[in-house]
């Protein structure tokens, strides 16, 4: 029997990734979804013969022949749409980031501790093949001298012009979307202050979006950093963040510029060996990811290459989320989890110079 599915938000994530996963798997069936734009609910449905469509999320939520909800809203919604979620006894597949404040999460977290369902943040990068075998080989951790995290990006609208068609409708309407502009500057501002400038604003929420999965895959590998050394960010798009490990900093940085790459990875260095996974966009279906292991004798080098894998971490996530339901398996990537990442965007942000 699959899982009747319903999604919230049917924006370029669901376009892009979502739902043609869904789509493409027998485990699961979109039995519904949701969206304030009338036009982008039309298309959507007709392109994937669903034959529920709903205008409020809370009227989708409510529906009893729904077994799991998708949250893919813009991150300002969250924390509202996950609380209804449990309300309704859902299984929860919530996009990173789960929400934009630790205020936010703190109420909801006791809750989450006894719900009989499924609560998964979908963290994709953490589910790749190469990113595993990174975790699975990594050396003891005071062996580790260095650690470097990137995201040097071009944003997706280059490749999403050049590979698949999203639908952007006009119709969504002009009160949705000055509220929502106006909850996410205010959200913003209690998570680093109230006098944050734009810039400092900006660079918190690409924190909460693309810095997301490096921080969590950070974690998971490494625990938590003992603090902060320094953060440094500019014009919002270019940040540099020092983290303290004791004997090792894990350095990150993340730029956003017009050159279409997308140089995203982990390398990790002990006195002998660098262990590299590499990431491609994800607005490029089926890209390879790919763990280079390079080991230095005092006599010869040599490289050793897992990979490419060419695996989607979209469907390798959307396995384990099936798993939690059907299997009754835990997330990884639970609320709790996700709480960590907030903590850290808070920290980073926070330690901005004026």
């Amino acid at each position: 029997m699959s899982i009747r599915v319903g999604l919230i938000g049917l924006g370029e994530v669901a376009q892009l990734m979502h739902l043609p996963l869904l789509a493409d798997d027998p485990r699961f069936r979109i039995a519904a979804v949701m969206d304030v734009s009338p036009s982008l609910l039309a298309h959507v449905a007709a392109r994937y013969g669903v034959g529920k469509t709903y205008a409020d999320a809370r009227a989708l939520l409510g529906d009893p022949e729904i077994d799991a909800v998708f949250i893919l809203t813009p991150d300002h919604l969250h924390a509202g749409l996950l609380s209804q979620a449990m309300d309704a006894g859902k299984h929860v597949f919530i996009e990173k980031p789960v929400c934009l404040t630790l205020a936010e999460l703190e109420p909801i977290l006791p809750r989450a501790a006894t719900y009989g369902k499924t609560l998964f943040v979908g963290y994709m990068r953490r589910f790749s093949r190469p990113f595993l075998e990174l975790k699975r080989r990594l050396p003891p951790a005071d062996e580790i001298i260095h650690v470097r995290i990137r995201d040097l990006i071009c944003e997706g609208p280059f490749f999403i012009r050049q590979t698949r068609p999203v639908f952007y409708p006009t119709d969504v309407p002009r009160p949705i979307i000055e509220a929502g502009r106006a909850e996410t500057d205010r959200l913003l501002r209690s998570a680093i202050g109230e006098r944050s400038s734009a810039e400092q604003r900006r660079a918190y929420q690409v924190l909460t979006g693309l810095s997301s999965h490096s921080f969590s895959a950070m974690r998971e590998l490494f625990g938590m950093p003992q603090g902060l050394h320094a953060a440094v960010q500019h014009k919002g798009e270019r940040i540099v963040a020092l983290f303290d490990y004791g004997h090792f900093t894990a350095v990150y940085e993340a730029v956003i510029n017009n050159v279409a790459r997308f140089d995203a990875g982990i390398e990790v260095l002990t006195d002998r060996q660098q262990f590299r996974v590499t990431y491609d966009t994800p607005y490029v279906r089926n890209l390879p990811t790919q763990l280079t292991v390079t080991t230095s004798t005092d006599t010869d080098t040599h490289s050793e290459i897992v990979g490419p894998s060419y695996e989607d971490p979209f469907r390798i996530e959307l396995d384990a989320f099936h798993d939690c339901i059907a299997g009754g398996a835990r997330p990884k990537t639970t609320l709790e989890d996700a709480r960590q990442d907030l903590d850290l965007f808070a920290a980073v942000g926070r330690a901005f110079p004026a």
